[in-house]
């Protein structure tokens, strides 16, 4: 079949078969366009606020931080506990050594005190001895010796005397007995000592029995006048 057989049998040109497929593809359906129509006449939809969830590596961080805090807080307050416990202690051994060192210094104490008056009775012995005359010499020396013994045995053991005659009356080392007018010394001078005080270490172990000078009273006026 020749070409001009072809046209005759199919009359349509080149350009209308090229042109009605465009034609097609230009002109939609009617019902999509009414599908268009309704899109285009529904109101846009309100957009909701969306919340944002904390991820959990920023949750694991701060929960990471409250811990460190925390076990600080606690650190802080178990080293304050130690320096306080420490603290005590050093304040327990120190009063423990001051407690033993004292009961070693005076734990002849309640011995010594019983011993005292022995010596006074030596003492008085000696006194009395020297005051009378032809007495057995060697006995009084013998005595004599005997009381020098147990003062350097007292000084071994901390025991000192205490300094009462002609010194100002000490109420915390003396104890007075009386009060003895005079001239020759002033008023609360000790002008006596009737038992001497003994001194154990620092502390008074017994007070020394004393006189104390008083102010001579005045006489009353003299003579009477003559009527």
């Amino acid at each position: 079949m020749s070409e001009h057989e072809v046209k005759d049998q199919f009359p349509f040109s080149e350009e209308g078969a090229q042109q009605k497929p465009q034609d097609t593809a230009q002109e939609p359906a009617a019902g999509e366009e009414e599908q268009v129509d309704a899109v285009n006449d529904e109101e846009p939809a309100t957009a909701e606020p969306v919340e944002v969830e904390e991820s959990p590596a920023a949750a694991s961080e701060d929960e990471q931080r409250e811990d460190v805090q925390r076990l600080q807080e606690e650190l802080k307050q178990q080293k304050d506990s130690l320096l306080r416990a420490r603290a005590e202690m050093d304040n327990v051994r120190k009063r423990l050594h001051k407690e033993k060192q004292d009961g070693i210094r005076f734990a002849n104490e309640s011995l010594l005190r019983e011993i005292l008056p022995v010596k006074d009775n030596l003492e008085r012995a000696v006194e009395h001895a020297t005051q009378k005359e032809g007495e057995d010499q060697s006995l009084l020396e013998g005595v004599k010796m005997t009381l020098d013994q147990f003062e350097r045995m007292l000084g071994n053991f901390g025991v000192q005397p205490v300094e009462a005659q002609d010194c100002t009356f000490d109420p915390a080392l003396h104890e007075a007995m009386g009060q003895k007018p005079t001239e020759d010394q002033p008023p609360g001078t000790v002008v006596e000592v009737m038992q001497p005080g003994y001194m154990l270490n620092d502390r008074l172990l017994r007070p020394a029995l004393v006189m104390v000078a008083q102010a001579p009273q005045e006489s009353g006026n003299e003579g009477v006048g003559e009527s």
